[in-house]
């Protein structure tokens, strides 16, 4: 790992390493120790196009743009399942490897990557996709009071739940919901406005009970990520006091369990969004600066320094025991730019960055 972050080298990995394949969509992760991508990832596409915006309004070159736009059409060309309304989980879908299958949280996600680059080319195209993805999002995965986790295709039938967060209901689906508030700000469709407040009442109302349901310390690492989306999708809501209030409890517990836990397992994107949140929170809540360096200091401990084009600069998922592991993750990346480039923004007296631009 190196030592100081270089937010040029991240840029770089992300545009020349290969974890963006020739069909235009990002790989899940690149596995270092076999030399080999994973699936491409629509989930993973659609944090890549917001990425890539950022790192065009930061830096100014016009090749972060040119690969946005990219990596936009790839999602609403290719990945984009017109007849079914919906972005399938990995692209190709199905594959031997891969089920045909449409998940909840990276709808959302992916609606806010085609967001983001609209708003910087204002192409039509890409509001369209996003509203009626995002209408279908909250038409297809109603499952009475809740929203599925994950759709079966082609029917559309939600799969059973399962123990793991990321195929049960939660407070963390609230940060896909935001693509819901954000499309209608976009399209003036009020329904998905009112569909975003659902989601919110309930996250709020069940919150507390999110990390207690681990059952051992890997999975309340996971929880944790998963519960920082939760505190992300409180943002364009932030000014309530209920909001607020789980807003600086949820970033006390983040940082009691990686600060003062002996874990074994620790997640890099643990620790960047806790930094994005301690700084998107700065304003009503203040800040614990010597936290935010400390956590700063972590994170940036991740990049990866390697003459291997395909690892240096990105950011490793997370350490095991010591042990880093030899996922070079593009999520991971993107959270990490941001955070660290946000907390040195912060440094220097910038107001808080705008909640949309969030990763």
């Amino acid at each position: 790992m190196s030592c100081a972050f270089s937010p040029a080298r991240a840029g770089k990995w992300l545009l020349e390493s290969g974890i963006q394949e020739k069909c235009g969509g990002v790989a899940r992760f690149y596995l270092a120790d076999s030399g080999r991508n994973r699936a491409v990832s629509t989930e993973i596409t659609g944090y890549a196009a917001g990425a890539l915006i950022h790192l065009f309004q930061l830096t100014g070159d016009e090749r972060y743009l040119d690969r946005a736009r990219t990596t936009a059409g790839f999602l609403v060309q290719r990945a984009w399942n017109k007849e079914l309304r919906v972005f399938p989980f990995e692209y190709p879908s199905p594959t031997p490897d891969s089920p045909h299958q449409a998940w909840f949280f990276d709808s959302g996600i992916i609606i806010r990557g085609l967001l983001a680059v609209w708003r910087q080319t204002r192409e039509e195209q890409l509001l369209n996709t996003a509203l009626t993805a995002a209408l279908a999002m909250a038409a297809d995965f109603r499952n009475g009071s809740e929203y599925a986790p994950v759709l079966e295709l082609p029917a559309k039938r939600p799969q059973a739940y399962a123990r793991a967060w990321s195929r049960r209901p939660g407070c963390y689906q609230l940060k896909a919901a935001m693509a819901w508030w954000e499309t209608a700000e976009a399209s003036g469709e009020n329904s998905l406005r009112d569909a975003y407040l659902e989601v919110l009442e309930s996250a709020v109302a069940t919150y507390a009970d999110y990390l207690p349901a681990a059952e051992h310390e890997h999975e309340l690492m996971d929880r944790l990520h998963a519960y920082a989306y939760f505190l992300e999708g409180l943002l364009p809501q932030l000014d309530r006091p209920e909001c607020a209030e789980a807003y600086r409890q949820g970033l006390h517990t983040i940082a009691c369990y990686l600060r003062n836990h002996s874990l074994s397992f620790t997640r890099s994107d643990v620790y960047a969004q806790l930094l994005r949140g301690r700084i998107y929170g700065a304003r009503i809540l203040g800040i614990d600066t010597e936290a935010a360096a400390h956590e700063a200091a972590a994170l940036a401990g991740f990049q990866a320094a390697s003459e291997d084009p395909r690892i240096d600069g990105g950011f490793y998922f997370g350490c095991r025991s010591g042990s880093i592991s030899p996922q070079v993750n593009p999520v991971s990346t993107v959270f990490a730019l941001q955070a660290l480039e946000m907390w040195r923004e912060f440094q220097a007296g910038s107001k808080t960055p705008c909640a949309k631009m969030l990763i």
